[in-house]
């Protein structure tokens, strides 16, 4: 499961892959021999004759560098992958909403020496001292993890806090709270290009190409599982609908947005005939594996031998 092949300067996620890295990825991958479209992977383990250590490459959100960078890659290597796509942001001179939040609290020049702001019924209060950023506070908002590390200044525990908050929610509220954030700072609405998803032209020869599949990602990015039945349905099939008139094809593959779901959510799927479902939980898939909760490895910004070791070697099937 990759997200992003691009060099940030904060990959605070730990989402992004760079270039170089995935080529040599797609390198150990290749001389690997057993990488199948990802179609062929859910086929097969529908059928129950999933081949043992087959190895199926996607992608998460859409963003642009999916196609600048990576489908490049992948066609030089002739290797398959199927994109997820959260198609609220496709087309569109924006951000999503943690990328832009990250830029705004963890690398501001400056902000007030306050935050104080109700966000999903949750008073947040923190003080920011320094106001303003320092050489040596930056360096640490670039070094931090935020799955793995505590946050190591106010502006990060500030930035965690916030979402925390902010993933749950609906997207119009977490657009108004956005706004009211960037009120706050002083900062205008922006949108960095290297941070932008595919434009509605790069989807459609994305959809086209022999070696990429598309699969759906919701609209707007949701934690499912936080929502009513009715608003994961609405997520789940006007994703499915919006791609499906994109490509040209039947949309048939889902990746649930955070890998959030619950019972509601998978029943849907079946409802809106996904043929499989895909989470970020950290397990092989056999053959006993439920079709609406099949595992993925995240990769990481790894070297050829890490990205053997702990991506290809580990974890093979017994």
């Amino acid at each position: 499961m990759y997200h992003r092949i691009a060099e940030p300067e904060a990959d605070i996620w730990d989402i992004a892959v760079s270039p170089a890295q995935f080529e040599k990825h797609l390198q150990a991958l290749k001389s690997a021999g057993n990488v199948v479209p990802l179609q062929e992977l859910a086929g097969r383990h529908a059928d129950g004759a999933l081949k043992k250590n087959s190895i199926a490459i996607t992608f998460d959100d859409g963003y642009a560098d999916n196609f600048r960078v990576a489908k490049p890659l992948l066609e030089k290597y002739q290797l398959p992958a199927t994109f997820f796509i959260a198609t609220g942001n496709i087309g569109q001179a924006a951000e999503f909403w943690w990328d832009e939040l990250e830029h705004i609290i963890l690398f501001a020049e400056k902000l007030p020496a306050r935050f104080s702001m109700r966000i999903n019924n949750q008073l947040i209060e923190e003080e920011l001292s320094p106001a303003a950023l320092t050489a040596q506070m930056r360096q640490k908002h670039i070094l931090w993890k935020a799955c793995t590390e505590a946050p190591p200044t106010p502006r990060c525990r500030l930035y965690y806090r916030i979402w925390e908050q902010l993933k749950p929610v609906p997207p119009v509220e977490q657009q108004t709270q956005l706004q009211k954030i960037r009120d706050w700072a002083g900062v205008g609405k922006g949108s960095r290009p290297d941070f932008q998803s595919m434009s509605l032209a790069e989807l459609k020869e994305m959809g086209k190409s022999r070696l990429t599949d598309i699969g759906a990602h919701t609209v707007s990015h949701p934690a499912l599982a936080s929502h009513a039945p009715a608003f994961q349905k609405k997520e789940l099939a006007e994703s499915k609908l919006f791609l499906e008139e994109v490509t040209g094809e039947r949309i048939d593959l889902l990746a649930y947005p955070y890998g959030n779901f619950n019972k509601d959510t998978a029943r849907i799927a079946a409802d809106l005939n996904f043929s499989a479902a895909f989470t970020t939980e950290e397990q092989v898939v056999k053959r006993r594996s439920d079709r609406f909760q099949l595992a993925r490895f995240k990769v990481k910004n790894l070297n050829y031998g890490q990205f053997s070791k702990k991506t290809l070697w580990q974890n093979r099937t017994n």
